[in-house]
């Protein structure tokens, strides 16, 4: 038996190490590593609870507007703040945003190249590629001479040995089974989207001021409403989110839908491959602000051994972290798992020292901790929203899932898959694209009506709040379930645990030895070429893995590197 080491997996944010035991090509047992220190609990801890969203937020800077809301209706919940109307849509134009940008990105940018070789490109035929894009939708730009264009702009980087973008790919790799001219189209659409996404995130800065990292405030929005101002949000401005919106929904249903399916139709074994745990976990997106109210855009839902009809509802009880194979250690023993209003985080290194050539496995060997639901691994993130709402038959998705599989000829059970999860996101991208036309209809309605609040400052002063308590924020990020959970004494931050979508996808295994959804997705995975390991690279991108959200980076020596006020 030998041991396959994927350090880093690129193509994804912050840094994965994957090793994986191999019996001749074939992947046995696999162990997924995240490889920087989690440390922003340590970070929050006695701070302003009114400031947290601002360091949480910095977790990511791909994710940044998902972290800043967790965190925002954690201390919301706490301190039982009712957020305005607006700013409770506002937040959901930005999120709902976030996901169709997200996952636009994720396909093109980040997962499209495990099944799209742009070498092969060269040997298209722009004609005929114009004549497939034309059959797939009348998507603007499927000219001949556009695709001629972006041809001889792959060939230029090629004969001039500066593939650029398209560099250390394993494009000799006999799996690529596109025809040229299904690359040749696919690359095109991934120049497009490139520049169809700068102007996307124009939501972002146009309520929050900038982006990377918008401008929020717990109470509601930092963004005033005055249609007769120039400064605040007009009508102008709302009239530029209605364009950008429409520019969404265009790319959505004529580029990004339609090549998804056209790729997966050359693909279809890895409907069969990639599976994982069969538990599925949604915590729940709110369809206000705060899980309180009982009304979930996405429900809480736990789909337990793939029983779609038994669904069961979420009890956030039911929640904890263990850190049996993580660099961590807790004040109970290191078997038993921890609730996160109860959760520590206290660094204790115990791997080898750098540099190595394989992690000790049957010790601890990462810096995730390695979230529980009922005791059990469950995988978060679009394909466990998607079962949710298939199963509880909701916002269209059973209609949605039933019409894309049958272009494909494939039953319900191909969602289980990897080519299942990078479908999974695509419906899902459609669902929240179409939602955000409607919270857009919906805030322009109650501005007309006369309503221009965007902040409830009746408790934001610390005097208003009680001495001790606790918090939770919901988030349904693009990547999975994400909860950030809070806990306020005497008004500063005494506890702060972040459970966020790539822990509970990518976690070590825990006091049970039960692996995580990654590991266990690579097992039977049989490998072309050991050397050019492109089948666990697919499986691994479909989960759309952000380490940068489960570490963090710190120094040993315990200096300041830097503090700001």
């Amino acid at each position: 038996m030998s041991r396959l080491v994927i350090d880093p997996v690129t193509r994804i944010e912050g840094h994965l190490r994957i090793e994986a035991e191999l019996e001749g090509n074939r992947v046995k047992s696999a162990y997924s590593s995240g490889t920087m220190v989690r440390g922003i609990e340590i970070i929050l801890k006695g701070r302003d609870p009114r400031e947290a969203w601002a360091f949480a937020q910095r977790i990511c800077g791909v994710c940044t507007t998902v972290h800043a809301f967790a965190s925002i209706r954690a201390v919301e919940d706490a301190l039982k703040i009712k957020v305005p109307r607006n700013a409770s849509l506002i937040r959901k134009l930005m999120i709902g945003t976030l996901f169709v940008h997200d996952h636009v990105v994720h396909f093109y940018h980040l997962h499209a190249l495990d099944w799209v070789n742009p070498i092969q490109a060269l040997k298209a035929d722009p004609v005929k590629t114009s004549e497939l894009a034309q059959k797939l939708s009348d998507y603007e730009k499927s000219s001949p001479s556009y695709f001629k264009e972006v041809q001889d702009k792959i060939r230029q980087q090629v004969e001039r040995k500066q593939l650029g973008i398209f560099s250390r790919g394993y494009w000799d790799h006999p799996d690529y089974r596109l025809p040229p001219e299904a690359n040749l189209m696919a690359v095109a659409h991934y120049l497009d989207a490139l520049n169809w996404q700068t102007k996307i995130v124009q939501v972002h800065t146009i309520f929050g001021g900038k982006n990377p990292h918008p401008n929020f405030v717990v109470g509601g929005m930092a963004c005033p409403i005055d249609l007769q101002s120039d400064t605040a949000i007009n009508m102008d401005k709302l009239g530029r989110i209605k364009s950008l919106i429409d520019s969404m929904i265009e790319f959505v249903e004529k580029v990004y839908l339609p090549d998804l399916i056209a790729i997966a139709s050359f693909y279809k074994d890895w409907f069969e491959k990639g599976e994982g745990v069969k538990n599925f976990l949604v915590l729940g997106e709110p369809e206000g602000d705060s899980h309180r109210e009982g009304k979930f855009f996405i429900p809480p839902t736990f789909i337990r051994d793939r029983n779609l009809e038994n669904y069961e509802d979420v009890d956030y009880s039911k929640i904890e972290e263990y850190v049996t194979h993580s660099y961590y250690k807790y004040s109970v023993g290191d078997e038993r798992g921890l609730h996160p209003f109860e959760g520590e985080t206290v660094l204790h290194y115990t791997g080898p020292e750098p540099p190595y050539q394989q992690l000790n496995v049957e010790g601890k060997y990462s810096w995730l901790k390695a979230p529980r639901y009922r005791g059990l691994p469950a995988e978060v993130g679009p394909l466990a929203r998607i079962l949710a709402l298939y199963a509880r038959d909701e916002h269209g998705a059973r209609e949605l899932v039933n019409s894309y599989l049958s272009k494909l000829g494939l039953p319900v059970n191909a969602l289980y898959s990897t080519m299942g999860r990078t479908l999974a996101r695509g419906i899902e991208t459609y669902i929240y694209a179409h939602a955000i036309r409607s919270y857009y209809d919906q805030l322009v309605q109650n501005v007309k009506s006369g309503d221009s609040t965007t902040f409830n400052g009746e408790k934001w002063e610390p005097s208003t709040w009680e001495k001790d308590a606790k918090g939770l924020g919901l988030m349904e990020a693009p990547r999975g379930s994400l909860s950030h959970w809070v806990h306020i004494k005497d008004g500063k931050i005494a506890n702060y645990q972040a459970v966020v979508p790539t822990t509970w996808n990518g976690s070590p295994r825990d006091a049970k030895g039960q692996p995580s959804p990654y590991e266990a997705s690579l097992v039977g995975h049989e490998l072309v070429n050991p050397k050019e390991p492109l089948e666990i690279i697919r499986t691994i991108h479909s989960f759309d893995p952000c380490l940068a959200c489960a570490v963090h980076l710190y120094s040993d020596t315990e200096d300041t590197i830097i503090k700001i006020t």
